[in-house]
């Protein structure tokens, strides 16, 4: 039996098609991104689109793919901001769900390679999104976009700390679930 599946992942991946095997049965490949990748996840999770230099399974997403999750609003404060602003993006926990992520902490990596690691359980507990949009506006490299790690951190005081304004990464390019 488990020569049978590994001949049905490699016969798969030989044409062009990254799925995974899961109790059984072969997890439907995410499609393929058709515009510029804005994130890629990777790591342990079980559903993907691509494979990495490695042969690991990776999740590519472009803007529409995002998108297309369905945009959450956080209206917040932030050290890096005046007043409260609106920020609209996807759950990152919807995120992980759609790449069936199997970890226990995220390393969030960003295009200046800065990186920080959180926790995956604060995306079950918090609202916390991929940022997109600041006051309806496509967010930008210059105003720390395309993807920002956004807290709802007036929501709670716990999420007021050096330590979650340390996870809210900004000009988000990866995150590697371990």
């Amino acid at each position: 039996m488990k020569r049978a599946r590994l001949w049905l992942t490699l016969l798969l991946a030989l044409g062009g098609l990254v799925v995974s095997i899961r109790d059984g049965h072969a997890a439907e490949p995410l499609p393929a991104p058709r515009g510029e990748v804005l994130l890629t996840v990777s790591g342990a999770i079980g559903r993907g689109n691509a494979q990495d230099s490695a042969g690991g399974l990776e999740a590519r997403f472009d803007r529409a793919m995002l998108e297309q999750i369905g945009f959450t609003e956080v209206n917040t404060a932030t050290p890096w901001h005046s007043g409260v602003m609106r920020f609209e993006g996807v759950l990152l926990r919807a995120v992980l769900g759609m790449v069936e992520a199997r970890g226990n902490n995220l390393l969030a990596s960003a295009h200046n390679e800065y990186s920080a690691t959180l926790p995956a359980s604060d995306a079950a507990h918090y609202n916390v999104i991929l940022a997109m949009k600041l006051n309806g506006e496509t967010m930008t490299f210059r105003d720390k976009g395309p993807l920002f790690i956004i807290y709802p951190f007036d929501s709670d005081k716990a999420l007021q700390t050096d330590m979650t304004y340390i996870r809210s990464v900004w000009q988000l390019r990866r995150i590697d679930v371990r």
